[in-house]
């Protein structure tokens, strides 16, 4: 039996958001391989964007590492099989058996059947939907004590649409951007721009390609600032703040899904 790796609210309303990369666990024969430790899994995870996800009436919250299955990478590169794919990371201190990447490999095909039904149901009931695909990115490559890498190439916050028709959906994303830049950050208005470090990964790929009519899925990757990404620790009031920005976006987000 397969476990179901995904935690799912369901709301009202056409605003759905995703925090595929939130979850930690690994399964016990995945463990029993890994040659990561814990932390060096969290330095790439996005913890913090399950929380960030309560914005939204209804929510999609990963369970499980992305280091068992990666939910916004293709299938053929979901399971980390070597360096090239994870960082440079040694993921495995050993060949792990073909039937566990199998395994992990169901769990995906789950997640994106469960995700077509959904958001089909969603798309018959509303006539469009928009995703928060929420995502963190680290800045802090060169150790604990290296280095932040430049803002000019990292904004606080990437704004990935390079996997949707950005012209259709224009009345949408530039509303987004716009509240997002316009809230009244703790320390200053947000540094948001769009497709600077990331333009967006599979599963927004994914719902475009899905529901090229009806779903607009927006890739919104915030920089670590508000946490040290070596030990993991976060400020707590910024975590606030940036789901308080998020949803300050959401009135204007949704008049302008019905308005376009």
């Amino acid at each position: 039996m397969i476990d179901q790796i995904w935690r799912l609210h369901i709301g009202s309303g056409p605003l759905i958001a995703v925090a595929v990369h939130d979850g930690h666990e690994v399964r016990s024969d995945v463990a029993k391989h890994l040659a990561l430790s814990n932390s060096e899994r969290l330095r790439e995870e996005d913890p913090f964007t399950g929380e960030w996800a309560e914005v939204a009436p209804t929510r999609v919250v990963g369970l499980r590492s992305r280091f068992e299955v990666d939910l916004n990478r293709p299938r053929d590169k979901a399971v980390y099989r070597k360096p090239e794919d994870a960082w440079g990371l040694n993921v495995w201190k050993d060949q792990p058996p073909p039937e566990i990447f199998d395994r992990s490999l169901t769990e995906y095909d789950a997640f994106y059947d469960a995700m077509r039904k959904m958001l089909g149901e969603i798309s018959q009931e509303y006539g469009r939907f928009v995703v928060f695909d929420l995502h963190t990115y680290n800045h802090r490559r060169n150790g604990p004590d290296g280095p932040t890498s430049s803002q000019e190439e990292n904004p606080q916050v990437n704004i990935g649409t390079g996997t949707m028709n950005r012209k259709r959906w224009a009345p949408i994303v530039d509303t987004f951007i716009g509240a997002l830049q316009s809230y009244n950050f703790p320390d200053g208005k947000l540094d948001v721009r769009e497709n600077v470090k990331f333009q967006g990964g599979q599963f927004s790929r994914w719902v475009h390609e899905t529901f090229p009519e009806t779903g607009c899925s927006i890739a919104i990757e915030f920089k670590k600032f508000f946490m040290d990404e070596w030990t993991g620790k976060a400020e707590s009031s910024d975590l606030d703040a940036i789901r308080e920005a998020l949803r300050f976006t959401v009135p204007s987000v949704l008049a302008a899904l019905k308005n376009s």
